[in-house]
């Protein structure tokens, strides 16, 4: 089941955060569409799997990518790094708006890269607590205690058929219909960023990925990787092997942060 939001105690100490990325375009499509970014200083975690012709799904991806890294940086070096939760909903929704106007109008623009669209998920990290946010069917899990938690619904006409009661698990997982998205950037006028608040404990990972890997690799494969004790970048290389010896039928994007306490750094430091 998916954990769609929880409550976050007050902040008692510093986490430190490492991150690890790693993309590939797996075993049959020859461009890679997916778009990935983290950066440590911004405390932000950027996946978006594009979609349209030509190559719209890259342009789309890239462009999501790159314009909420840029309007977060700008807003937070003026909201400064103890900005409420509240306040840095509203910064990401903004600039996911203006992400998705400035890839709407690209495709309107330019008949090659018309109907292109992305995927989105984000995450944006604190001392305790985490912000993540999606559009699409790329998802955000997290490991903690052993026990590895969905903490993204993905937006796609199969999701709203397993809600309503349509069409078991086991059909699911032979649909026709597995990569219809009901929400994505660049498509409408208007797109809602999905964001729920979680807390955070040392030694929590969080797996962002496109649905190229959450397609191939169950979930107990995914528990299994990422419970091995090996650094985050072993981590990220062992999951994009496995989709792709799963097949790789799609792009394979995998964004990986563990949480780490500060004082446990200072000392072995």
């Amino acid at each position: 089941m998916a954990n769609l939001g929880e409550p976050v105690s007050p902040d008692t100490g510093s986490l430190t955060w490492d991150f690890a990325a790693l993309t590939d375009p797996g075993r049959v499509r020859a461009n890679n569409e997916d778009t990935i970014a983290f950066d440590a200083a911004l405390g932000l975690v950027l996946l978006a799997d594009g979609m349209g012709g030509y190559n719209g799904g890259e342009v789309a991806s890239g462009m999501a990518v790159a314009l909420l890294q840029a309007s977060f940086g700008r807003w937070l070096a003026h909201a400064g790094p103890s900005a409420n939760p509240r306040a840095i909903k509203r910064a990401l929704q903004a600039g996911t708006d203006e992400a998705n106007a400035a890839i709407l109008e690209a495709g309107v623009a330019n008949l090659q890269l018309q109907g292109m669209g992305t995927t989105l998920v984000l995450a944006a990290f604190a001392p305790r607590r985490a912000i993540v946010g999606h559009i699409g069917d790329s998802r955000c899990y997290r490991l903690r205690d052993d026990k590895l938690e969905l903490l993204t619904r993905d937006h796609s006409l199969l999701q709203e058929q397993l809600d309503a009661g349509a069409i078991t698990p086991e059909q699911a997982s032979l649909s026709p219909h597995r990569n219809l998205v009901t929400r994505a950037l660049g498509i409408e006028r208007h797109v809602e960023l999905e964001m729920h608040e979680h807390n955070v404990k040392a030694g929590d990972v969080f797996l962002l990925c496109s649905d190229g890997l959450s397609e191939m690799v169950p979930d107990g494969q995914l528990f299994t990787i990422l419970l091995q004790e090996t650094d985050l970048s072993e981590k990220a290389a062992l999951l994009v092997a496995a989709a792709n010896e799963n097949g790789g039928k799609d792009n394979i994007s995998v964004v990986l942060a563990r949480a780490g306490s500060s004082d446990a750094a200072q000392a072995s430091g």
